[in-house]
């Protein structure tokens, strides 16, 4: 299901089957909880299980990097191999003590590339065992990869707090990862738990509301 189908569904539960389109900041209300509720759920079930469903999952595509000064950052000699993605990526979903990037690795979508923290960086060249492994960290929603042999480019893959926030990056195939006619990475039985969460709580006002059942662009 699309987020719009997932959305009016839950509009027309709430008011009894008599909506209309002029109902168009209702809607953007609902998929803004759907959004809410997701991330929510996605936390909990991780917290409980330690995994999350890859139906969940939205793969970025090739993200192209560009080699970086890491001297300006860290306490690095300039000539540090570290690259950097062009574009900030999209918030995950926060979990405890993680984020929710499933796969960050090779184009081909192979050779997974182990994650430090940002403060590592600084010892990597001078360690004869790690000095010539890939590595990579984040700062401020920026991927930063560390390779002595040079990359163009990785793959990118996670759980995302807006699955909607994909839509500007395209796949290898140059096709878009998301669009409004996406199925929206949500599992149908956390959907019936998200529809019953919204009519129980911040919705449950609009189902005693006036409806506006006429479809004139106009708001009754």
């Amino acid at each position: 299901m699309t987020l719009d189908e997932i959305a009016y569904n839950i509009l027309n539960l709430l008011r009894g089957g008599r909506s209309s389109n002029d109902e168009l900041i209702s809607i953007e209300q609902i998929k803004f909880n759907i959004k809410h509720y997701r991330a929510m759920f996605i936390r909990r079930d991780y917290a409980r299980n330690g995994y999350v469903s890859n139906h969940l999952e939205q793969d970025l595509g090739c993200i192209d990097l560009e080699r970086v000064d890491a001297s300006k950052c860290c306490n690095l000699p300039q000539d540090c191999p570290v690259y950097r993605t062009k574009r900030k990526l999209p918030k995950t979903v926060r979990f405890n003590l993680s984020d929710a990037f499933t796969f960050i690795g090779k184009p081909n979508g192979t050779g997974t590339i182990p994650k430090i923290e940002a403060y590592e960086i600084e010892f990597l060249p001078y360690d004869k065992y790690t000095s010539r492994h890939t590595k990579y960290y984040i700062i401020d929603e920026y991927i930063y990869v560390y390779e002595p042999k040079g990359l163009e480019a990785i793959n990118i893959r996670g759980v995302f707090e807006d699955p909607e926030a994909v839509s500007n990056f395209a796949t290898c195939n140059d096709g878009d990862c998301y669009d409004e006619y996406s199925d929206f990475p949500l599992p149908m039985d956390m959907v019936s738990a998200i529809t019953a969460g919204m009519a129980a709580g911040e919705l449950a006002l609009l189902s005693g509301g006036v409806n506006d059942t006429t479809n004139d662009r106009q708001q009754d």
